[in-house]
């Protein structure tokens, strides 16, 4: 696919089984198998298989499932090595995909979900930039721990990236006082977002995640119209009246044409200490609901935890613990590199409308 010499023998009765069990195999990650083209090499020591697989998307953590699969399959002694290589096509610079992680009202965790997304597809593999136009309430300074850090220029047009775990990012809230967005007009914020994006020497990147202004209003139609994305994720809880503004959400992107790549449904329950049960303090299956009415995917139920606030008020890298909370940040970010993969090897891509406001 991508211009390498594959490394395996047709001859080998072996590693043709180990290619046939792996083309069969089918996963949410992986819905049409592992394609031949991606595998690189098959080589053989004393003790086992090593497969190298060069995927298209983000998902280097599949490995163990892969392997897990092989030996349901009676393959047994096989490692399986994962590596990321997207490919050229950029939807604006030299950024690959861009990925809108909006909500229809504030407080539904948009922000956090947004740079956790973000740090689990640079720890899949990946070039990942974050980009804060939560104009009026910049929250991405707090949450990598950079509050008072100002970026530096690159020259007179240009600045450089603030960098933390591995990401590019920018925020207004690393040029100017939070207070002081937060008396902006809708044109100020606009043209504000306007130089974050095209200011910014983002570098080569496969992702950038935006965190979008919550709301349904002009602001954040103007700006979704601006940003040539790839698709959006919508982040709602569990309550009524959430999910009536994520429906908003999903009506303001469908008036540009931009898909829906998933739901991702933030504090959908509560584990008991005490007793492991799941409680769910702000209603059940509202997320779920929603997806399906508009056939789009449910990425995740993220549960209502103390060590996401306590990591996200420290500035902490909790996507590096492994633990069950960084696991479902880390299978939605594979479902979205996955996802958008299949969405561009079946277009051309995506025609959003440009305008002058």
């Amino acid at each position: 696919m991508f211009g390498i010499k594959k490394f395996f023998s047709k001859e080998d009765p072996a590693e043709t089984e180990i290619v046939t069990r792996l083309n069969s195999y089918r996963s949410a990650i992986f819905p049409m198998g592992v394609l031949s083209e991606w595998i690189l090499s098959i080589t053989k020591d004393k003790s086992h298989y090593k497969v190298v697989i060069e995927l298209p998307f983000a998902a280097q953590s599949q490995n163990k499932q892969l392997e897990q699969y092989l030996v349901t399959q009676r393959i047994k002694d096989v490692r399986v090595l994962i590596q990321t290589n997207i490919p050229d096509s950029y939807k604006f610079k030299k950024i690959k995909h861009i990925i809108l992680v909006a909500s229809g009202k504030g407080g539904v965790g948009k922000s956090t979900t947004a740079v956790n997304l973000a740090l689990a597809l640079r720890g899949e593999g990946a070039k990942v930039g974050l980009l804060d136009a939560d104009i009026y309430g910049p929250s991405i300074p707090s949450l990598l721990g950079l509050v008072g850090e100002q970026p530096s220029a690159k020259d007179d047009k240009t600045l450089n990236p603030m960098k933390k775990y591995g990401l590019n990012t920018m925020s207004i809230g690393y040029l100017v006082p939070a207070e002081n967005a937060t008396v902006w007009r809708g044109p100020m914020a606009s043209q504000a977002l306007n130089q974050l994006l095209n200011e910014t020497d983002w570098g080569e990147l496969d992702y950038l995640i935006v965190d979008m202004p919550p709301g349904t209003g002009d602001i954040q139609l103007t700006m979704t119209q601006k940003l040539p994305a790839s698709g959006a994720v919508i982040i709602t809880t569990p309550q009524d009246l959430a999910l009536a503004d994520a429906q908003k959400g999903i009506a303001m992107f469908s008036q540009v044409n931009l898909p829906i790549i998933g739901l991702i449904e933030n504090m959908s329950y509560f584990n008991c200490q005490h007793c492991g049960e799941k409680n769910s303090l702000f209603g059940s299956d509202g997320g779920s609901e929603l997806a399906a009415r508009h056939g789009v995917p449910l990425l995740a139920e993220i549960p209502l935890d103390l060590d996401i606030r306590i990591g996200s008020e420290k500035g902490d890298n909790i996507i590096e613990r492994g633990d069950g909370i960084a696991e479902h940040y880390i299978y939605s970010a594979q479902l979205i590199a996955s996802m958008l993969q299949l969405q561009s090897s079946q277009s051309a891509g995506v025609e959003i409308i440009f305008t002058d406001d």
